[in-house]
């Protein structure tokens, strides 16, 4: 695979660069996991996230897929947490205080921030791409609107 390569410091000029890359690999392999874990390392290492991973849905929870960073929790509840809030309400959720957040799961206390985005398939959603950083107020909406177009790869 070809190294990422991203020019200046603007998130949006980031998104710009990485999108083709991303749209690339995933037009090679139609293999799910393996494009969510490629995915993940393309978004951790382009942007230096803390973690990066997708958390895929297998009955009434997420399980934990592929992913960038340190451990993390392996199953999260329909509607519990900003990943199963995000599940549940089907869109976007991005938290700048995850302190703040009513019935976060601290899968390490390190994470102080938090986007989670829903993967849709056919109307469905069968993953959340999460992500979390270890500064307050990392994601915004430039982030929200570029990693909807980046899951829609999938």
């Amino acid at each position: 695979m070809e190294n990422i390569t991203i020019t200046g410091n603007n998130k949006t000029e980031n998104y710009e660069s990485l999108l083709p890359q991303i749209q690339a690999v995933m037009d090679t392999n139609v293999d799910l996991i393996a494009n969510m874990a490629n995915m993940a390392a393309m978004l951790h290492e382009t942007f230096g996230f803390w973690w990066t991973g997708f958390y895929r849905v297998v009955g009434n929870e997420l399980v934990l897929g592929p992913f960038q960073g340190p451990l993390a929790c392996t199953r999260i509840p329909y509607g519990r947490g900003v990943c199963g809030s995000a599940w549940k309400e089907r869109r976007t959720l991005v938290v700048p205080d995850v302190e703040q957040f009513p019935g976060h799961i601290a899968c390490s206390s390190a994470s102080r921030s938090e986007i989670v985005v829903p993967v849709f398939q056919n109307g469905e959603i069968i993953a959340v791409l999460d992500i979390d950083s270890e500064h307050l107020a990392t994601f915004d909406s430039t982030d929200a609107t570029y990693l909807e177009k980046v899951v829609s790869f999938l």
